[in-house]
């Protein structure tokens, strides 16, 4: 072999192992590019769902190997929710809301890492949430029922005072007139019935009258009677 054949052919394996050590660490720095959990973040902080009543956790990966299961661990590390992800863009994810409640958020990229804590967990909000109740269309009814029960119960109470205060002189008139009734003698009566009738006063007066002209005729029979005997 020639001394140029030598030089080429050391050359050569120089290049070939130096390609493949810039491959090996472009490939390394790329998977531990991937890998990463600082990739992981939340976006902004947990918000309530009106709705459903549920608190909203979203967290953002700026890489997009995939797919990434997200599981949500409550104080006590039960699990409260847990969701895989295909899709490149954020991930959403519903848990229970519980006032000022902390929450550990787990990601995990299959082939990469397991199970890693997402910065130090999300707090949620120490306010209520909840899902407003709707009317019910009943409720405006019964207040309009209940004033016009009122007015009507009332006038009727008032009204029937009136109607016992008058019962005392219905009452009065009554009497007054059943007593009148019981004095003032009959019209149509007998007197043998009653003990006198509308005409007592005219007949004692022509009795009388007739008593006097009676007296008259016999005072006069008797003088003539006198002076023809002289």
């Amino acid at each position: 072999m020639s001394i140029s054949s030598r030089r080429t052919s050391l050359t050569v394996r120089y290049v070939g192992v130096a390609s493949a050590a810039v491959a090996l660490a472009l490939g390394v720095a790329g998977t531990a590019s991937a890998c990463n959990i600082k990739d992981f973040s939340f976006t902004g902080s947990a918000t309530c769902d009106q709705q459903s009543g549920n608190g909203v956790i979203t967290v953002h990966d700026t890489d997009r190997t995939r797919p990434v299961t997200i599981t949500v661990k409550d104080g006590s590390g039960k699990q409260v929710a847990q969701q895989k992800y295909t899709d490149s863009g954020d991930f959403t994810i519903s848990v229970p809301w519980s006032a000022g409640a902390h929450y550990q958020v787990l990601a995990s990229v299959q082939g990469y890492f397991d199970n890693q804590s997402v910065a130090n967990g999300v707090t949620l909000p120490n306010t209520e949430c909840g899902a407003s109740a709707p009317t019910s269309p009943a409720s405006p009814s019964a207040p309009a029922t209940a004033p016009s029960a009122s007015p009507s119960t009332s006038p009727s109470t008032s009204a029937s005072s009136p109607a016992a205060s008058d019962s005392p002189s219905a009452v009065a008139s009554t009497s007054v007139a059943a007593v009148a009734d019981t004095s003032s003698p009959s019209p149509s009566g007998n007197l043998a019935e009653t003990g006198g009738g509308s005409n007592t006063g005219m007949i004692a007066g022509i009795a009388g009258a007739l008593v006097v002209v009676g007296g008259g005729a016999v005072f006069g029979l008797r003088r003539r009677s006198a002076s023809a005997r002289h």
